[in-house]
């Protein structure tokens, strides 16, 4: 059986960060959720240096991407990831507070494959984490690796 691919949370507010985790958590994924703070430790861990030069080989299911993040902002992790030939079929979600249309914009124009506005109410924002994490770390099927798995 192949190795669970973890999910990379990119988050800084601690509120949002112990909110999703709950909500990953009540969805009973196996998956482990690795946890960064900014975008710079976010990039560390995609491409293994720093403080994550020795972890599994295996990249995350997904990435749960905050757009405000201090060092690197959303924004420019995405546009990195999606432009790396090896990182670029990652699915990244950007999740954030953000309603501004051209952070939207923004986001999809660098490969985003979803966008999702942190719903205000604790229920909302707690449903749409599980109805995530289920989607992209079960039910959607990635695209082969040219070599390997």
């Amino acid at each position: 059986m192949a190795e669970l691919k973890p999910i990379l949370l990119v988050e800084d507010n601690p509120k949002d960060l112990e909110l999703t985790l709950a909500a990953l958590e009540q969805s009973q994924l196996a998956n482990e959720v690795v946890v960064v703070r900014d975008g710079e430790e976010a990039l560390d861990f995609l491409y293994r240096r720093g403080a994550h030069a020795n972890r599994n080989t295996i990249d995350p299911a997904v990435v749960l991407l905050d757009l405000k993040l201090p060092k690197v902002d959303g924004l420019e992790v995405l546009e990195k990831v999606k432009a790396d030939p090896a990182l670029r079929q990652t699915p990244v979600v950007m999740l954030t507070s953000s309603r501004e249309e051209s952070d939207l914009v923004r986001s999809y124009e660098l490969g985003v494959n979803a966008f999702v506005v942190k719903p205000v109410g604790f229920r909302e924002f707690f449903d749409a984490i599980q109805d995530l994490g289920v989607f992209w770390a079960i039910l959607n099927e990635p695209p082969p690796r040219p070599n390997g798995p």
